[in-house]
């Protein structure tokens, strides 16, 4: 794989990669490659975090059948 080097970037743009990689859960750098990917490749497949599937799953209730009080 390549490497890409930004150089003289604004704090800000800095600033706010950092905040957005944050609430994403993941590092500045792969907050950046997901950038870059989704502006430049939009119709490739996303991989999405294990966390991220099970967390997209829907909660049904309890099952009866695994109640061992």
């Amino acid at each position: 794989m390549s490497q890409l080097l930004v150089r003289d970037l604004d704090d800000e743009i800095v600033a706010e990669l950092k905040r957005q990689a944050a609430a994403n859960g993941r590092s500045a750098e792969a907050e950046h490659r997901e950038i870059l990917r989704s502006q430049l490749l939009p119709s490739a497949p996303r991989k999405r975090a294990f966390k991220d599937v099970l967390a997209s799953m829907p909660y049904f209730g309890d099952d009866e059948l695994f109640d061992v009080r």
